[in-house]
C-alpha cells in the first residue's frame, strides 16, 4: 500500500496542532499559578504588606497608648491576616467606649476608629460622681459634680435599676429646647420621673410614655409669661394637666 506525502502531511497537521495546544494550555496553567503564588508571597510572607503604622481616631476619654494596649496589634503582622473583628471586640470591652470601627488602609496602616460614650446625667454615689451615659454605663467616676451635666437621683444607681432607666429614657427624648433648661431628674420609681428644672419649676413627667403628648404641652405652659407663677406642672397623664 503507498501512502502519498500529501496524505502524511494532512495527517500530522492536527496532532501537531493539539501538542501545540496542550503546551499553550500548560504555559498558561503555570502562568496562573507564578501570578498566584506571587500574590500569595506578597500578601502573606513578604515585608511589602505588613503592619507598620496604627491610626487611632477618636480618642479622648481613653488615651491613646491604652487603645493600643487593647487592641494588642502587632507591628510587622501581614495586613490580609489581620483579624479586625477581634481587635474591634478588645477594644469595645473598654467602658469608656460605645463603638469601634476598625479598618485596613493598604498598604501598610491600621486605623482604629473609636467613638467614645458620651455621659449625659451626673448621679451621686456616696462622696463620688458617676458620669452616666444613655444605656445606664458609668463612664467616669468623679469626686466633684461635674458642670453641664444635669444630676439624677435615684435609689440604686446600678445599670440594671428600672428607675434609673427610667430616668435616662425621658432625659433621651427631650429636644434641645427643654433639655438646656433641666438641671435635675429625680426618678424614686419607673413611673414617677419628676424634671427640675433652672428657673425652680418641677415637671411630673411621670412614666417614660407619651413623650409628644407631653412635650407638646409643656411647649405652651413654658412659653414666654404663661409660667409666670408656676412652680410645678404635672403632665404625668396628658390628659388631666394641673399647674400650681
Amino acid at each position: 500500500m503507498t501512502v502519498s506525502a500529501g496524505a502524511t502531511t494532512a495527517e500530522s497537521a492536527p496532532a501537531a496542532g493539539r501538542r501545540a495546544g496542550r503546551w499553550k494550555v500548560l504555559f498558561v496553567g503555570l502562568l496562573v499559578v507564578g501570578v498566584l503564588g506571587t500574590a500569595a508571597w506578597v500578601l502573606l510572607g513578604s515585608r511589602l504588606l505588613v503592619v507598620r503604622h496604627i491610626d487611632v481616631v477618636g480618642e479622648r476619654l481613653v488615651p491613646r497608648d491604652r487603645v493600643l494596649a487593647v487592641a494588642r496589634v502587632r507591628l510587622g503582622e501581614p495586613l490580609v491576616r489581620l483579624d479586625t473583628g477581634i481587635v474591634r471586640d478588645r477594644v469595645e470591652a473598654v467602658q469608656e467606649v460605645e463603638t469601634v470601627r476598625v479598618e485596613r488602609r493598604w498598604p501598610a496602616t491600621v486605623r482604629i476608629v473609636v467613638k467614645e460614650r458620651t455621659p449625659v446625667v451626673a448621679v451621686q454615689h456616696g462622696n463620688r460622681f458617676l458620669q452616666i451615659d444613655r444605656y445606664a454605663v458609668t463612664v467616669v467616676t468623679s469626686a466633684a459634680r461635674p458642670r453641664g451635666l444635669p444630676s439624677l437621683t435615684v435609689a440604686d444607681p446600678v445599670q440594671t435599676d428600672p428607675a434609673l432607666r427610667a430616668g435616662l429614657a425621658v432625659i433621651g427624648v427631650l429636644p434641645p429646647w427643654f433639655a438646656r433648661q433641666v438641671v435635675g431628674v429625680e426618678a424614686p420609681s419607673p413611673e414617677a420621673v419628676t424634671l427640675r428644672l433652672a428657673t425652680g419649676i418641677a415637671v411630673v413627667w411621670g412614666a417614660p410614655e407619651r413623650a409628644p403628648d407631653k412635650l407638646r404641652l409643656l411647649h405652651g405652659l413654658l412659653g414666654g409669661s404663661a409660667q409666670r407663677g408656676i412652680k410645678r406642672i404635672d403632665v404625668s397623664s396628658p390628659e388631666v394637666v394641673t399647674t400650681e
